[in-house]
């Protein structure tokens, strides 16, 4: 089921999502919600989604870099769903990259991100995982778990931008914005 994109300026945004509790929550509640996310993220042509922006305040993301291997071939099996994802490690070598959002439509700002992250997580089986990620992929990763902690990209930009761009996060909070996919603002 597709489900409507939350986007800048709704509270759930800036909440830390609540961990799943592999013992008392219904694990298959928590697959119907990754498929739905996932088909959501598809739909919306994105490359990553994190649960607060489909309004489940729950530690729940989605990444796929299938559609980026023209540009980063090293991504081509890229494909991760994580639930109760942390950072446990990354690298002082950082990298910056120009990153946009579903939640913020039309709007982009450069962000600096530690270069390398290891990353312990549940799959979708709720098996437990730790890997290493590098480059883009610790990038699309770390995105996706700000969204987890209540930070957008946004929050990462220099002052000079930010102010730039305020008056489209503003415009984009009061729902003055056009979007491909369904989505929604809700304080």
């Amino acid at each position: 089921m597709i489900l409507p994109i939350f986007l800048y300026g709704s509270a759930i945004l800036r909440e830390v999502a609540t961990p799943v509790d592999l013992k008392n929550d219904d694990l298959n509640a928590v697959r119907e919600l990754l498929v739905n996310m996932d088909e959501t993220m598809k739909k919306a042509d994105g490359c990553g989604i994190a649960a607060p922006q489909v309004g489940v305040s729950k530690r729940l993301l989605i990444v796929d870099g299938s559609d980026l291997t023209e540009k980063y071939p090293e991504l081509k099996d890229f494909y991760r769903k994580m639930v109760n994802p942390e950072i446990i490690e990354e690298s002082e070598e950082t990298s910056e990259y120009n990153e946009g959002c579903l939640s913020i439509p039309d709007v982009d700002a450069d962000v600096v991100r530690p270069k390398v992250i290891k990353v312990r997580y549940y799959d979708e089986n709720f098996e437990q995982k730790e890997e290493t990620f590098d480059n883009f992929a610790a990038r699309m990763v770390q995105h996706e778990i700000d969204h987890l902690d209540g930070i957008v990209f946004t929050d990462h930009a220099s002052p000079i931008r930010k102010k730039l761009i305020s008056g489209k996060l503003r415009g984009i909070s009061k729902g003055c914005v056009n979007t491909r996919y369904k989505a929604k603002v809700e304080r």
